[in-house]
């Protein structure tokens, strides 16, 4: 069966690339816009509904896991048409495109959808959506896109995305635990830090496994356990052996931004890992994995 994942030089595309090495069954195709050195990748532009079809149909694609997305939360306020082109023109493409070939769409969406809601306990699939920027209403208008075509599909939720690869969070504070002194990072923001290499498992083990049939529907999925971005720094200053640094807990308003971030966007994953059968790492398990990798790579 052919798989084509899209987005495949971002986070979690570069991710798939690694878990799909292990498949005895399946070929696995990656597309980005651009080139990525030392790496396979098919040029595609998901935003061309006409290129997604011919992609598709001549690679008789069966399954698409759709990892690209505008991301840029703060930027994506000043750049409202782009956003929605990619997040939403996008997902609109690869499932028109897929359900003519009779596949399914793996999709992945946010936590951001939650944005303006004022939870204390985790997020169920079933809680009504209520975004409050730019990025989380586009990914919101994507999965809305998705299921309308009427393609089979899995959408996944997550949040806190974090890898070895490209710019992120963990990335930027183990570059900044190094060389600041003092650092204040915002402590009223909860939610769950996710392992990019965990997401990309999860999805491989659902297509290897063929559990997508008949399954159709929005799942949560982030790594196990509760923490604020101060928590989760103080958690990489540790790890990383970074301890000379000064990490201080402050309030968000002391970082003005256009975008209302969600407070609290822990994700309900019961209903992945009963579905599934999927098993989910405690975050601070998968952050020691994940540096290790990074410190082993010399690439803070």
């Amino acid at each position: 069966m052919n798989v084509l994942v899209t987005g495949a030089n971002g986070q979690l595309g570069n991710e798939m690339r690694i878990v799909a090495a292990l498949s005895g069954k399946d070929r696995y195709i990656f597309s980005d816009i651009s080139d990525l050195p030392g790496y396979e990748t098919e040029r595609l532009d998901v935003t061309d509904p006409r290129a997604v079809d011919r992609m598709v149909a001549e690679n008789n694609i069966k399954v698409i896991v759709n990892c690209a997305a505008y991301t840029n939360v703060d930027k994506a306020e000043d750049d409202h048409e782009a956003a929605r082109l990619l997040n939403a023109g996008a997902a609109a493409n690869l499932a028109s495109a897929i359900r003519r070939n009779g596949g399914v769409l793996v999709h992945i969406s946010t936590d951001y959808v939650f944005g303006g809601n004022l939870n204390n306990i985790p997020c169920r699939e079933d809680e009504p959506a209520n975004p409050t920027g730019v990025y989380g209403t586009t990914k919101l208008l994507g999965e809305e896109a998705v299921k309308r075509s009427g393609c089979r599909y899995i959408i996944i939720r997550t949040a806190w995305l974090y890898s070895e690869f490209g710019k992120n969070f963990l990335r930027t504070m183990l570059r900044l635990t190094a060389e600041k002194e003092v650092l204040n990072v915002v402590f009223d923001q909860t939610g769950s830090p996710t392992y990019a290499y965990d997401l990309a498992s999860a999805i491989f083990h659902i297509i290897e496994n063929r559990q997508y049939e008949g399954r159709s529907g929005i799942y949560h999925y982030s790594n196990e356990g509760v923490c604020s971005w101060y928590d989760f720094t103080k958690m990489i200053a540790e790890i990383s052996g970074h301890k000379a640094c000064d990490i201080r807990p402050c309030h968000s308003n002391e970082f003005p931004s256009k975008v209302v971030r969600p407070s609290y966007s822990v994700l309900d994953k019961t209903k992945i890992k009963k579905t599934f059968g999927v098993e989910v790492p405690y975050w601070t398990d998968s952050l020691r994995r994940c540096i290790g990798k990074i410190m082993k790579a010399g690439t803070i």
